[in-house]
């Protein structure tokens, strides 16, 4: 395997994504660690690599994408490999049910449609920033309870498995367009009109503190009710230091928007999926 298509899998960058499967991990009801240990394999080393590396393919970007400041120019070996991550992660996937692969395999399509040039979804603001936060997040957090607790399809349809799934897309709504803040150049080039653009620097901004707020008062409800008094409050601690480079930032970025840069947002990503990964096992573990 070539550097540069190792690179443009970005596998680091599935940490990002975790919080989603130790969400659906502390709020499932029996956890068998096979399939705990197997669904975060087929996720975060196969599946979201997979989409990382097939979009990258289709981007060709030149400057900094998530997880990646100075991507290498891509050949078809990425293109090949995408496909070959993808089949590997279902293949695996039949070990844990029929409906877990289903779930994936779905995923897999929309994640495709996200830059493939006969759909792009990334250049219709509203549509792509659903789709993004709606499979990486509800969706994705559907598939693992389903596989962690080895139920059916059939078995989800209750309050305390949809509420939790709908806040890991609001999570999601929220924090995607930020990811896309440094990129209004680069996006222009290629006439993708993402909803950061859409939105501004600024509104961008705006638009993301909107959302976390809806977010964090819907976990704030999750908790506090099906819960404990104790964990609400443990989650809004975790959450503080979130807030507060978030604020730090936006006053830096009113000042100069050239701090809406790449190393800013990825620091933000990083903070944020470390306090909600602690979260959840801390959730989980007492």
């Amino acid at each position: 395997m070539k550097r540069s298509t190792f690179l443009h899998l970005r596998i680091p960058f599935s940490f990002f994504l975790l919080p989603v499967f130790l969400f659906a991990s502390a709020v499932a009801n029996e956890v068998d660690w096979f399939n705990f240990t197997l669904i975060f394999i087929i996720l975060h080393l196969l599946i979201y690599p997979a989409s990382n590396g097939y979009n990258s393919y289709f981007d060709k970007d030149e400057k900094s994408i998530g997880g990646l400041e100075k991507p290498p120019p891509v050949s078809k070996e990425l293109y090949r490999t995408s496909l070959i991550f993808d089949l590997l992660g279902l293949g695996l996937g039949f070990l844990i049910s029929l409906e877990f692969v289903v779930l994936i395999f779905v995923y897999g399509l929309v994640s495709k449609a996200y830059s493939h040039p006969t759909v792009r979804l990334k250049k219709f603001p509203i549509t792509g920033w659903l789709a993004a936060g709606i499979f990486q997040g509800y969706f994705t957090f559907i598939a693992c309870y389903i596989g962690l607790n080895r139920i059916m399809i059939s078995e989800i349809w209750i309050t305390e498995i949809q509420l939790p799934a709908m806040l890991s897309s609001a999570l999601l709504l929220g924090s995607y367009p930020m990811t896309q803040v440094y990129q209004h150049e680069e996006d222009g080039k290629r006439g993708d009109q993402t909803i950061s653009r859409m939105l501004g620097i600024r509104g961008t901004f705006h638009f993301t503190a909107l959302m976390f707020s809806l977010a964090m008062a819907g976990f704030v409800y999750f908790f506090y009710s099906y819960s404990s008094l104790a964990n609400t409050i443990t989650f809004l601690l975790f959450m503080a230091p979130v807030l507060f480079y978030f604020v730090n930032w936006y006053f830096r970025v009113r000042k100069n928007e050239s701090e809406a840069n790449f190393k800013s947002t990825m620091r933000l990503n990083f903070i944020s999926a470390v306090c909600l990964n602690l979260f959840f096992l801390t959730l989980w573990f007492f």
